[in-house]
């Protein structure tokens, strides 16, 4: 059993909903957040302990993970004194906003021995186990041409929060707040980024970061793909479209469980389709977003094979944004990997 403490009270709502599907995994002690009130109003006849002090979870001993939902300015500092303090991490995305405070995340958490697990929990529904299921089955030939769409509303409502919209608080825009997960999705089944292009505004709302975007990625592997990104929608719809060499797989529009929703997945070849239907039908189900990406992190805390979310592939989703941000602001074709003699390796707030 993984003892948890959740610090913050407002996505970690959500997380909270997962942890009490997986009793024989996982048990929640502590739910920290300056307004206990707040932390309060999420209990459901759980037995956790209120704390309004991140340290009071730090200095429990019968604490063993600690599941970071704070503010984005928060993620690297908490991040380090707990793996300090000897706790395993979670830690909403972003895990953080520059490359140098990834390598010190990186050095902490070997110098501990404790695990840093960077939220992701979008790779996980039964559509997304199906298409793994197809690749694995050689169904789906090579990548070749991927289409994301982060189509989303966010209005003053949504900044009435006073860190939203702003550099030091929520430390970026639309790229790194809401599409972030659309591009783990993006190289988690296209591959890696050799180079991209990117362009960013802000459109929608009087706010100091970006809310639209326009990004094309080259593959390592030689696939192109296109991001496009507004909070200005009528409605949050998430469109994914990845092409393949014999298959097109298609999302719904299901705004943050891309994989709960049925996808469209049709062959090229119409003599491969009942191929790709019997491969369909034979893929076991798998949990919805957070629920299997903590499902990962238990197998993988246990020793087991798991498709955890690592410490690299966190690291991996920083220098990309660092490559996007840096691509917008200089009109440069930007080449991965970065290294630290990047111009933006110190971080890419203004």
């Amino acid at each position: 059993m993984i003892r948890v403490a959740i610090l913050g009270a407002g996505i970690g709502r959500e997380h909270l909903e997962a942890y009490r599907a997986l009793p024989n995994l996982f048990s929640v002690g502590t739910v920290v957040d300056q307004d206990a009130a707040r932390a309060e109003s999420i209990r459901a006849g759980d037995s956790f302990t209120v704390e309004t002090e991140v340290q009071a979870a730090l200095d429990d001993p019968q604490i063993d993970l600690i599941d970071i939902c704070l503010p984005p300015h928060l993620h690297v500092p908490v991040t380090l004194q707990a793996l300090s303090a000897g706790k395993h991490v979670i830690c909403e995305k972003p895990l953080a906003t520059s490359m140098a405070d990834v390598d010190r995340i990186r050095k902490a958490a070997a110098d501990s021995g404790r695990r840093v697990f960077p939220v992701f929990q979008y790779r996980w529904g039964p559509a997304l186990a199906q298409l793994r299921g197809l690749m694995a089955a050689g169904l789906t030939g090579a990548p070749q041409v991927g289409a994301i769409e982060t189509h989303w509303s966010r209005g003053a409502d949504y900044y009435a929060v006073p860190w939203r919209g702003t550099w030091a608080g929520e430390q970026g825009g639309a790229v790194l707040g809401h599409a972030i997960h659309n591009h783990d999705l993006m190289t988690h089944f296209m591959g890696p980024v050799a180079r991209l292009s990117a362009m960013t505004t802000t459109r929608v709302n009087p706010i100091e970061t970006e809310d639209c975007a326009a990004i094309s990625f080259q593959m390592t592997n030689g696939a192109l793909c296109t991001s496009s990104i507004t909070l200005g929608a009528a409605t949050d719809e998430t469109r994914i479209r990845f092409v393949f060499e014999r298959l097109t797989a298609t999302s719904a529009t299901t705004p943050y469980a891309p994989g709960a929703a049925n996808w469209q997945f049709v062959a090229r070849t119409p003599d491969d389709q009942h191929k790709v239907n019997a491969c369909l039908a034979t893929t076991p189900p798998e949990p919805i977003g957070f629920e299997g990406f903590l499902t990962a992190i238990a197998q993988e805390m246990a020793g087991q094979d798991s498709h955890a979310v690592s410490l690299e592939e966190g690291a991996a989703s920083v220098a990309l944004v660092t490559a996007i941000y840096h691509a917008a602001r200089s009109g440069d074709r930007v080449a991965l990997p970065l290294d630290a003699t990047h111009p933006l390796y110190e971080g890419w707030q203004p």
